[in-house]
């Protein structure tokens, strides 16, 4: 509904009047995760990086990523990748109710790290200095003696989803996710949208350091995931009150 626009962009742009009022900004970051190869949908979400300059961090999966996306990634100067576990397959126990995870506590961790340093080859092979060494777990979901055994394999950096997984340095979390994923996948709708922003900024008007995570997930798009993308942008990428970092430097 327009209504649910408006307000949306109307309460976003009051967030961001409050921080550059104050001489503060939010810091915002952008992660798609599940790329293989090229395709029209992840065009479009390269054009809105160019066109509003900032930085798109491509979740590649390893075992399944084609030359022909490092082709593609080549000379996009905002695009930059990082690791989506090994394959994105689930090792946890259905007829249990266990929550979806590659890197879960199903997994031999001597064979799992084996197949992540693997990944990391291949992904620094095929995308070269794009390549950033975190790990972006499937389904936002790893043990904790896989996590902790990252660093040692060449992969310091880590993203999940909101809370998960008590903080650590080199960890950059996602916050919002634009899709609804049960029943029909699709936009979680303006006024999801706004109560999400709403709790994330916020809470950044006492807790500076976090940078908001934005999600997506350009296959699974609908048109009014673009549609969001491109109202939202809009105002973040330009407004006084926030401010975009280089991926690389986060994770540094």
């Amino acid at each position: 509904m327009k209504s649910d626009l408006h307000r949306f962009k109307n309460e976003l742009t009051a967030h961001l009047d409050w921080f550059a009022d104050r001489g503060r900004k939010v810091r915002f970051w952008w992660r798609d995760d599940d790329a293989i190869e090229p395709s029209p949908a992840l065009d479009r979400m390269l054009a809105l990086a160019n066109q509003h300059r900032i930085d798109l961090a491509l979740a590649v999966i390893p075992k399944d990523a084609t030359k022909a996306l490092a082709d593609r990634l080549a000379s996009e100067p905002h695009a930059v990748v990082l690791q989506h576990g090994w394959q994105h397959k689930n090792f946890q126990l259905k007829e249990r109710r266990e929550k979806a995870a590659e890197l879960g506590s199903r997994r031999d961790p001597d064979e799992l790290m084996t197949q992540l340093a693997e990944g990391r080859t291949r992904l620094e092979q095929l995308f070269g200095e794009k390549f950033i060494p975190a790990i972006v777990p499937p389904w936002n979901r790893i043990d904790p003696e896989i996590s902790r055994r990252l660093p040692g394999i060449g992969l310091p950096g880590l993203s999940t989803f909101t809370w998960h997984n008590f903080p650590r340095d080199h960890q950059v979390q996602s916050h919002i996710d634009i899709l609804k994923w049960k029943k029909q996948v699709r936009f979680i709708g303006w006024e999801s949208a706004r109560l999400r922003f709403d709790l994330q900024l916020t809470r950044r008007r006492n807790v500076r350091a976090e940078p908001v995570g934005l999600l997506t997930h350009h296959l699974a798009h609908d048109e009014g995931c673009f549609e969001f993308l491109e109202e939202f942008l809009a105002i973040a990428a330009h407004h006084n009150g926030a401010e975009w970092p280089g991926v690389k430097a986060l994770f540094g």
